[in-house]
């Protein structure tokens, strides 16, 4: 069995894989510049003692909203003499509650203690705000929600947030709202759309050009000199624009096509290295997705994949291109409000119904198909995208899921350190 240091000595194509992460923040941001600018436009009055504009930022995901937000921010807090701001993840912080109690344990200490009711966080934010710097300077408080239509009780928590604006006698809090849905706006309360979303931006998804020289950019940092082919980067760029635009995909595909050439010990990240990691990042993406799916999104998809073992019973209606494995879209919807009843949740309506069909489809995670032929006049027809029963551990037990594709990584993991050493 080799030792650490032996695994750690092996040669690889990684130079630094952070710099391959999502996650990290470039000294440029390559075909962001609009947006950047726009966004510091937007908060600077803070560092003239004025309150800033709302901005709320709409893209799909892997477009470079959190990112650029995030180094908006940085620039933000080196030109400020105060802490004046908060990031507040709302896949992890998703109520009204949780989001007050992350901006008051930001700022006020005795707040990190437990127990304290949602009014308490409200008054003492009140009170922090108001009350001014040593300096004289009134305070400015930009609050960043990012994933913000993850939060449960939303429109509760826009108008706790803008009743506080009203409330001061001085200082302020404004919003950057980033999230992944266009129709954000369509889920608010027609009072909050107006005070909340004073500025907009959409980021528009990278193209094949654009992500190209997102990954050249990383691989430079990422991979030792050489390791790279031209035409893997290339094609890890057009496959993600051809999926949504998504640089994290890209990275991805870049990320794990490097691991399988380390496995592989061929030291050379071509082609086929990129084909083959694609296999993996596809079914890592779509599980993360599925997870992070709003609560009767996940429900309506939990009633694709229930029907999808019998969807071999339905007729063609006269269509070719209706296969077996196609399910009405109507007993897709009696089977979603079943499984509301059973789960003790309110169906939502039918056009509510038919938008998460629409944002499912979108995420790649079932296909519908129209017709206007056969006994049943016009119907939908829906394809599930992935194996109905894994989609269904996915929602029901995710920790069991987690567990089972930790413990298959981890022996992966093993097994291609003992091929790499030996």
């Amino acid at each position: 069995m080799p030792t650490f240091e032996e695994i750690l000595s092996y040669p690889t194509v990684f130079l630094d894989r952070n710099v391959l992460s999502p996650h990290f923040i470039p000294d440029v941001l390559p075909y962001r510049e609009k947006e950047i600018e726009k966004i510091m436009y937007t908060i600077a009055p803070a560092l003239e003692n004025q309150r800033p504009k709302n901005l709320f930022i709409y893209g799909k995901t892997g477009t470079g909203k959190t990112c650029t937000v995030k180094k908006v921010m940085n620039e933000f807090r080196i030109n400020s003499k105060h802490e004046q701001d908060v990031y507040v993840n709302c896949r992890m912080y998703n109520s009204r509650y949780r989001v007050m109690q992350k901006i008051g344990k930001k700022f006020i200490e005795e707040l990190d203690k437990t127990g304290f009711g949602i009014s308490h966080f409200y008054e003492k934010i009140l009170e922090y705000v108001q009350m001014p710097y040593k300096d004289g300077k009134e305070k400015r408080i930009i609050v960043v929600l990012d994933e913000v239509d993850m939060v449960k009780d939303l429109d509760e928590l826009m108008y706790m947030l803008t009743r506080i604006n009203d409330e001061l006698k001085s200082g302020s809090i404004s919003i950057i709202g980033i999230t992944n849905k266009l129709t954000f706006k369509d889920a608010l309360d027609p009072r909050s759309k107006s005070s909340l979303c004073e500025t907009e931006i959409v980021f528009k998804p990278y193209n094949s050009e654009q992500l190209k020289e997102i990954l050249k950019q990383r691989a430079a940092r990422g991979f030792k000199e050489g390791t790279v082919h031209e035409s893997a980067i290339n094609l890890a760029a057009a496959i993600a624009a051809q999926e949504t635009g998504d640089a994290r995909y890209a990275l991805q595909l870049l990320l794990k096509a490097g691991e399988v050439a380390d496995t592989k010990k061929s030291f050379l990240i071509t082609d086929e290295e990129v084909e083959q990691a694609r296999k993996n990042v596809d079914t890592e993406l779509a599980s993360e997705i599925i997870r992070t799916l709003p609560v009767h999104q996940q429900l309506v998809l939990l009633a694709v994949s229930s029907l999808d073992k019998n969807a071999g019973s339905y007729q063609k209606l006269g269509q070719d291109i209706i296969e077996e494995e196609n399910i009405l879209s109507g007993d897709v919807y009696e089977e979603y409000c079943r499984i509301c009843r059973k789960m003790k949740k309110t169906p939502r309506s039918a056009r509510w119904y038919r938008e998460y069909l629409n944002e499912l489809e979108m995420l790649g995670l079932i296909t519908t198909i129209e017709t206007g032929k056969g006994l049943r006049g016009h119907s939908r027809f829906i394809k599930l995208g992935y194996n109905s029963e894994q989609i269904q551990q996915i929602i029901l037990n995710p920790r069991k899921y987690e567990n089972q594709q930790k413990d298959k990584q981890e022996e992966t993991d093993y097994n291609n350190q003992q091929k790499i050493f030996y």
